[in-house]
């Protein structure tokens, strides 16, 4: 090492510069090493889009299940009304003509908040009794179709959405009377119809292709 005086200031160094350390790793094994962090990057980025996807799909598959389920579970309440009432008239064969208020016919259910009636002037020779069954039954049939049998925090839930039914006479000689519960499904489908030409519930739902319904049709006999 050499100084140098300098007059007034001292000596100076006039070593050279020391020598930057010498890197860790050679140039390239840093490039492969970036490389390899960015390729495990995209991985990633790409299995999570994956999982993404099969998620979405899995919850588009369960809310397609849990409607098919209601959808069934409806029309099973539907069949079991259907068939409800159809036991009441067979019940009261007399007096089947007050079931369907004559040739009137009658709906009940969602939306109806009248009286149901049965007098002599519907069924001519029926008595009392019969008459006072046949609009319990009816009665009766109305509570089912507005859900009275559960009942959730004030709100009646016992059947399917917007229940509706309907007994219409179609043979006045032959007693063939039409029964029918209409509702509202969740999916569209197909407009119903029926014998009459106007299903029973026509026109109370936002779209006819989500209407609908099940029918009986029900003869009865004159026994001797």
């Amino acid at each position: 090492m050499t100084r140098y005086p300098m007059h007034g200031v001292g000596f100076i160094d006039a070593r050279p510069p020391a020598a930057a350390p010498p890197s860790h790793l050679p140039p390239r094994l840093c490039s492969r090493r970036q490389r390899a962090v960015g390729y495990a990057l995209i991985e990633v980025l790409v299995t999570l889009v994956i999982m993404l996807f099969g998620l979405l799909g899995l919850a588009g598959v369960s809310a397609r299940a849990n409607m098919t389920e209601l959808e069934s579970y409806q029309r099973v309440q539907a069949l079991l009304l259907v068939q409800d009432f159809t036991d009441r008239i067979n019940a009261n064969r007399v007096v089947a003509a007050c079931y369907s208020n004559g040739a009137t016919g009658v709906q009940v259910g969602t939306g109806y908040v009248g009286t149901p009636a049965c007098t002599t002037a519907i069924v001519a020779g029926s008595n009392l009794q019969q008459q006072t069954q046949a609009v319990a039954d009816v009665t009766a049939w109305n509570g089912m179709l507005q859900g009275n049998a559960e009942v959730n925090s004030g709100s009646k839930i016992g059947a399917m959405i917007g229940a509706v039914g309907c007994v219409k006479q179609l043979d006045v000689t032959n007693n063939i009377y039409l029964i029918t519960v209409s509702w509202q499904g969740l999916a569209s489908t197909v407009a119903p119809t029926d014998a009459t030409g106007n299903p029973c519930g026509t026109g109370l739902y936002s779209d006819e292709k989500l209407h609908r319904v099940v029918t009986s049709t029900v003869r009865i006999g004159k026994l001797t």
